[in-house]
């Protein structure tokens, strides 16, 4: 039987460990397609990232920062192409097995110690995910103060607020959110999240076409920002090629996604679909506010677009652009949460199958709310996690180098690497065919790029950390 004859009322394993012991049968219908996909896509994708491009292109210059931006939505495509097709696992045994998560694909096509090793590097990029996620919102709550302070006392008024507070009451909202089950129950939220981000991102347009329309001329130039030696300015050239690489790739999360849809038509064609369309979205918006944010200021284009006030007024606008902002990480936050506290639910079940704790839930009903059901486990495990990245964030609230630093270390290994490799495995690509020297080559040139983002980003967070 073709993927396409695959119906979601029939029996189909869900979860499959590497050792061969089947981890959770599950037989309810889901019922995502294109465009709920596209909504999750887009609020995982169009969110921090967004905000540091035009900081990007403006140390890239105006030839290789537009072309970067492409390449990396390019190569983008090209992962998420390659790991919807691994989507379904055909056992010759057990036969078609979902690969619900991330690291249930490595462990199944690439076995257990590719797996342990994905593991920690998916887990790293979704932590690292929502640690920026909360850096962000504190920057975007405290530039709505610091918009009404201006605009009241004056564009040199000496208005500063901190970073901590608002961090933790991000954390407060995240501990409530935390208690949607699931990926399955996101949808709306996801809906939500998606449209603010199109609301803020074509607010950062409007403003930088202004700022350019006033200038009367388009700044910038071919080379960039200049440097007081070439060595700081390859460091700002690496920072940015970091700051772009996070802001595209959802691999380790594409999966997830991919579970919610309906079948037939066969998931892996819904998610290529949805793939395209999200990206073509994103990568316009990304093309437009980067480049018009760089045109708009030049060498003085702020690090984040619309919280380093190169606008100042209409400061209500700018208000509500924020605003927006921090609607969307709230949704953001828990598209990257989500799978670790699925992979942690998932391993407590298998470890402790009789405990209380971790498998009795409890049905509460309040007033003028639906019924739902609490599970401590999960009460004390979400928290947990969340007050940690709130900790985090609070330590090293340093936006651009953390942005380079999580899309250098998450860009190789998870976007191309492992999608890759689990491409040949599934399709049984042959050794030295032009497909797979191909895609070797195409792994390389990503790797190199990795390195270089790193070295560049980390040296950015070094710096900041020493000043």
């Amino acid at each position: 039987m073709g993927e396409e004859g695959f119906r979601d009322n029939a029996p189909l394993i869900d979860h499959y460990s590497s050792s061969g012991e089947v981890l959770i049968e599950e037989t309810f219908r889901r019922t995502g397609n294109v465009w709920s996909a596209v909504a999750h896509i887009i609020t995982g994708v169009i969110g921090a990232g967004v905000l540091s491009l035009a900081w990007s292109v403006a140390q890239l210059g105006w030839i290789a920062g537009p072309l970067f931006i492409l390449l990396f939505a390019a190569t983008t495509f090209i992962s998420t192409y390659l790991l919807s097709d691994c989507y379904r696992f055909h056992d010759p045994e057990q036969g078609s097995i979902r690969c619900s998560s991330y690291m249930d694909a490595v462990n199944l096509y690439l076995g257990a110690i590719r797996g342990k090793v994905c593991g920690v590097l998916v887990h790293m990029s979704l932590y690292g995910a929502t640690c920026a996620y909360v850096i962000t919102s504190a920057t975007s709550i405290r530039a709505i103060l610091k918009s009404n302070c201006y605009h009241k006392e004056g564009h040199e008024a000496p208005c500063k607020y901190g970073d901590a507070m608002y961090m933790m009451l991000f954390g407060v909202v995240q501990v409530i959110m935390s208690f949607i089950p699931d990926f399955h129950n996101m949808v709306l939220l996801s809906v939500v999240a998606a449209i603010m981000s199109f609301t803020y991102s074509s607010i950062g347009l409007g403003l930088g076409i202004t700022k350019v329309i006033e200038n009367g001329r388009i700044m910038g130039s071919v080379t960039g920002v200049p440097a007081s030696n070439i060595a700081d300015k390859l460091w700002l050239v690496f920072q940015a090629l970091g700051d772009i690489a996070f802001a595209y790739p959802y691999t380790v999360i594409l999966l997830e996604i991919q579970d919610t849809l309906e079948s037939p038509p066969a998931e892996h064609k819904t998610m290529k679909k949805a793939s395209m369309i999200a990206i073509l979205i994103t990568t316009f918006f990304y093309l437009c506010c980067a480049c018009f944010g760089y045109a708009a200021f030049g060498n003085q284009t702020p690090g984040n677009l619309l919280t380093g006030f190169g606008f100042y007024e209409p400061y209500w606008l700018i208000d509500f652009a924020n605003a927006c902002i921090v609607l969307h990480l709230v949704g953001g936050y828990q598209i990257y949460s989500q799978p670790i506290y699925s992979a942690a639910d998932r391993w407590c079940s298998r470890k402790y199958p009789n405990s209380g704790f971790v498998n009795n839930f409890y049905q509460v009903k309040l007033p003028m709310l639906p019924a739902f059901q609490l599970n401590m486990l999960r009460i004390c495990f979400r928290t947990a996690y969340v007050i940690s990245t709130t900790g985090i964030a609070i330590m090293f609230p340093y936006f651009n180098e953390v942005l380079g630093v999580l899309g250098a270390l998450g860009f190789w290994p998870l976007t191309i690497y492992f999608p890759v490799e689990m491409y040949f495995v599934h399709n049984k690509i042959e050794s030295w065919s032009t497909k797979w020297i191909f895609l070797r080559i195409f792994s390389f040139v990503c790797f190199l790029v990795t390195v270089l983002s790193l070295v560049g980003s980390l040296e950015g967070i070094i710096s900041e950390k020493l000043s």
